[in-house]
């Protein structure tokens, strides 16, 4: 469906609010569904019960996951409550409850091995979200400025929820990250001889125009071509896409020789804050090293390792300690 006036109205009404760009393109996707799923009747004639119609089709026909039915409903909360000032009161519906999965975690070995099979940039990458436990957009998104070599940090900016905080930098990889930052204002200079640069903020780029020049907003991890800017429409140079790095995480889990876990980007991050609390770090500061806003949600962790059970031996191992003989 081409986008309609009432859709860019939406659109605008997202920016001007300052929601960020992939909520924007989510919130306009399940509104267009949502439209189109009631024969293209205007929302303004729809109220709570078409909503809860659309939700409930969602999840019991299209049997789409919790997480995506809690997106819909917060793309038709915004429509209404926010951009149509016609609040929804109470839907009557209610998206199952998540159950709780313990997060798949590396061991210390498996990391390195699957680490062994990258090429360099890519094990930089890898290393990167394992090594400060970044989320893989997290990582991408870096740029110059965010590395501080003397205090071994890393700044994350806009990270989920619009939040930033800062988290460790590996010492061991910031000889090839000042190697890689020569190669990156390389072409960030060869760009702007072209009149071009690393992609910017859009309210950035109207403050600061000659931004795109300055290294301190090259990206890291650039990508290999130009294109145009989501928002100004721009030719510029964005970061690498995360569709790469799953590409090239399969295959060096398989030739690694890992066959029982289903390895992610975000496993990475998982295996940083376990092994952190394996080597007795205060779950306080692995939190903030997460940007957790709750300490319960660090807490899976703790699961993983077994922290839970507060030291209890299984019935079976005493058993190892049992002298004396079994009664007849």
């Amino acid at each position: 469906m081409p986008a309609s006036p009432f859709l860019t109205s939406i659109r605008e009404d997202l920016r001007q609010k300052g929601y960020a760009f992939k909520t924007e393109k989510t919130y306009l996707h399940w509104i267009r569904r949502f439209i189109l799923f009631h024969g293209k009747r205007h929302p303004k004639e729809m109220s709570g019960e078409e909503v809860r119609l659309f939700l409930s089709f969602l999840a019991n026909t299209k049997h789409v996951t919790i997480n995506t039915q809690k997106t819909a409903l917060n793309a038709l909360a915004f429509l209404y409550n926010q951009f149509l000032d016609q609040p929804l009161g109470d839907l009557d519906f209610s998206p199952a409850k998540k159950p709780r999965r313990l997060p798949v975690v590396m061991s210390t070995v498996e990391v390195k091995r699957v680490l062994d099979q990258l090429s360099p940039r890519h094990r930089l990458i890898f290393s990167l979200l394992y090594g400060g436990g970044l989320r893989v957009s997290e990582c991408l998104r870096l740029r110059v400025k965010d590395l501080d070599f003397d205090h071994q940090s890393m700044l994350i900016h806009d990270s989920k929820g619009g939040k930033s905080r800062s988290t460790l930098l590996p010492t061991s990889l910031i000889p090839d990250l000042r190697a890689l930052i020569d190669e990156v204002i390389l072409i960030q200079e060869q760009d702007n001889l072209q009149g071009v640069g690393p992609s910017l903020p859009y309210a950035l780029d109207r403050k600061l125009p000659a931004a795109y020049r300055q290294p301190a907003w090259m990206y890291l991890f650039p990508s290999t071509q130009l294109s145009q800017h989501p928002l100004s429409g721009k030719l510029c140079r964005h970061h690498l896409d995360d569709s790469a790095l799953r590409k090239v995480l399969k295959v060096a889990v398989a030739e690694a020789g890992i066959r029982n876990k289903r390895i992610t980007c975000h496993t990475f991050r998982h295996s940083f804050a376990t092994h952190l609390l394996q080597a007795g770090r205060d779950i306080r500061t692995v939190q903030e090293l997460l940007g957790h806003n709750d300490v319960s949600t660090t807490q899976i962790y703790t699961h993983v390792i077994g922290q839970h059970f507060a030291g209890t031996a299984s019935p079976l191992d005493q058993l190892e300690a049992f002298s004396g003989t079994l009664p007849p």
